[in-house]
């Protein structure tokens, strides 16, 4: 009976790291709290674009991949593009800002 009981906390205890290391991230693919945690940062950005007057944010799109805000679209002027960058950058959990932002 003891043997048994070994071989199943044993197979319990493989399940459970297996599991485990089954929700980690990778450099290409994010663990889930990170998807969490990105899809966060970018509802955020996205807000706060919207709440700017100055932006167009509709034209903006926003994408976030382990705390790497991509931005992307057509605006108006440079200084469209300076004002979603800072408004970007200000946002917790970012950790930098690829602009792809272009000029109409």
């Amino acid at each position: 009976m003891k043997h048994l009981t070994r071989i199943f906390t044993a197979f319990f205890l493989a399940l459970t790291l297996l599991t485990a290391a089954g929700c980690a991230s990778t450099e290409k693919h994010e663990g889930t709290g990170e998807y969490v945690d990105d899809s966060v940062i970018t509802s955020k950005v996205k807000a706060l674009l919207f709440d700017d007057p100055s932006l167009k944010s509709g034209e903006i799109n926003v994408e976030t991949f382990k705390g790497v805000v991509q931005l992307s679209g057509f605006v108006n002027s440079s200084a469209d593009i300076d004002k979603a960058v800072e408004i970007t950058r200000g946002v917790s959990g970012v950790v930098s800002v690829k602009n792809d932002m272009r000029l109409k």
